[in-house]
């Protein structure tokens, strides 16, 4: 198989998922692009997403409970480390930022959690439905203050928020539009209402935890009037709304466009969109003209993506959020394979480096780009990796080390620079960087495994590589 082969299949596990080991490149490579396409894109029919849920289940009270965020975050990592159905879990981190729902508002861990397994059932299905299924979440209600929308006394924020930042975009509404959507949505509301009483950073979660939330219409508390909304009128209900805002070709535009930054490359940030033309207008189109002629199914748009030409032109024109870096390493190295109580400092690190899972620092979600990286950030992203690659008995450093060691019994600085950067993307240094890499390579004698002690030197060195390939500026591209 050839080496271009090799490198477009690692460019579409790392946006399709979160990377790939050279094993697993290989059999994807022998299966065939577009088929590894189709089947990344069919997740339920592959076997479930965790193989050993129920160990999780048995042993490890909080990342099954939620009880915090933490916990339900370093669950979440553990998943995207050990899927069985890569596309699944991108696909959920991706709406996770689009719809971003905190926990420092609903101090709920658990109902974000369902929201997210949401995300996973529905987020490659039809556009109509995840919104339906949105406006029905407790996790968003809550987060949205919909729970407060009532007959009498319409709150806003949840249908300013559909408009400007889950579908449409500022500039393509009036006030009146946002007026008239809330009072469609009124009555879409939370049981276990009385717990909403109180604030929630301050709710007793004692003797029985926290209450469980279920959405409920109440009839009494709609608003059933007469409505006029983006042109139409009619005595409009939440799914009328949706019907209306899914047709709008402003919603195909935006949404196109959150799919062309999250897959293909970094855009400008969401409120520039309105000045700002995107990076690839051509391609955009192009994903708005899919996700329309097919009825607005999320599916058919990212078929089409990944099997584009401007995809599979983009490598490395995004910069790796602080969860891809963070599962892309873990997976590399082979950490984190089995439940252990060790995985909280995975929710811990991605925080570190600026996305704490589970908790959005508003609804916009967070900026992405260059704005994951930051000096702090940086440093800790380089910590990581390296602790990540500290034992050479990892299953993924094994490997490497044993592929190296296949190229005989000596190897010389270049070549053992240029079988790092291979197996660990393919990746493409710049020259200083490069020659920074083998002149550490050259250091402290030969690279050889002729003898038992040579072999450890050799080894060390090895992992010395790798680390400094993961510190490098290319390393955080993806």
């Amino acid at each position: 198989m050839s080496q271009s082969d090799i490198a477009l299949m690692a460019h579409l596990m790392r946006r399709a998922g979160f990377g790939a080991t050279r094993d697993e490149l290989e059999r994807y490579v022998a299966k065939g692009y577009e088929a590894t396409v189709e089947e990344l894109l069919y997740p339920e029919n592959a076997p479930p997403g965790l193989e050993n849920e129920d160990l999780i289940r048995r042993y490890h009270v909080d990342y099954n409970s939620f009880l915090m965020y933490t916990g339900g975050g370093a669950y979440w990592l553990y998943r995207m480390i050990n899927t069985n159905r890569p596309l699944e879990e991108k696909i959920a981190l991706f709406w996770h930022g689009v719809f971003a729902t905190g926990y420092t508002k609903l101090n709920q861990p658990k109902a974000i959690g369902n929201q997210v397994d949401m995300f996973r059932r529905n987020g490659l299905g039809n556009f109509r439905s995840l919104l339906l299924e949105l406006s029905k979440d407790p996790a968003m209600i809550f987060w949205l203050d919909n729970k407060d929308n009532h007959g009498n006394a319409v709150n806003e924020n949840y249908g300013r928020e559909l408009l400007e930042l889950f579908s449409m975009g500022v500039g393509n509404y009036t006030e009146d539009d946002v007026r008239q959507a809330s009072r469609a949505f009124t009555g879409w509301t939370i049981r276990n209402a009385h717990y909403m009483t109180v604030r929630a950073e301050v709710c007793s979660t004692q003797p029985y935890g926290r209450l469980d939330w279920q959405f409920q219409y109440v009839a009494e508390d709609h608003d059933d009037g007469e409505k006029t909304f983006l042109g139409h009128t009619g005595r409009f209900n939440g799914e009328d709304i949706i019907d209306i805002i899914v047709g709008q070709p402003a919603t195909a535009q935006f949404i196109c466009r959150h799919l062309y930054n999250f897959f293909v490359a970094d855009e400008p940030q969401v409120p520039a969109w309105q000045t700002t033309p995107p990076r690839e207008p051509e391609a955009v189109a192009i994903l708005t003209d899919a996700f329309v002629s097919s009825g607005f199914d999320i599916r058919s748009v990212l078929r089409v993506l990944f099997n584009s030409d401007f995809f599979k032109n983009a490598l490395f024109a995004r910069v790796k959020s602080p969860t891809e870096f963070v599962v892309g390493a873990a997976r590399l190295a082979g950490t984190h394979r089995s439940p252990r109580m060790d995985h909280n400092p995975l929710s811990a690190a991605t925080g570190d480096m600026g996305q704490i899972l589970l908790d959005p620092p508003s609804v916009e979600g967070w900026h992405t780009g260059t704005e994951w990286i930051v000096t702090g950030s940086l440093v800790d992203r380089i910590n990581f990796a390296v602790n990540q690659l500290a034992d050479p008995e990892q299953p993924g450093v094994k490997s490497i080390l044993e592929r190296i060691r296949g190229h005989g019994e000596s190897i010389s600085p270049e070549t053992l620079v240029d079988t790092c950067l291979d197996l660990m993307g393919p990746i493409v240094v710049s020259e200083s960087t490069k020659r920074e890499l083998i002149d550490h390579a050259a250091s402290g004698g030969e690279i050889g495994f002729s003898t038992e002690e040579d072999a450890r030197s050799s080894a060390r060195k090895v992992q010395e590589i790798m680390q400094l390939v993961m510190s490098t500026r290319e390393y955080q591209l993806t």
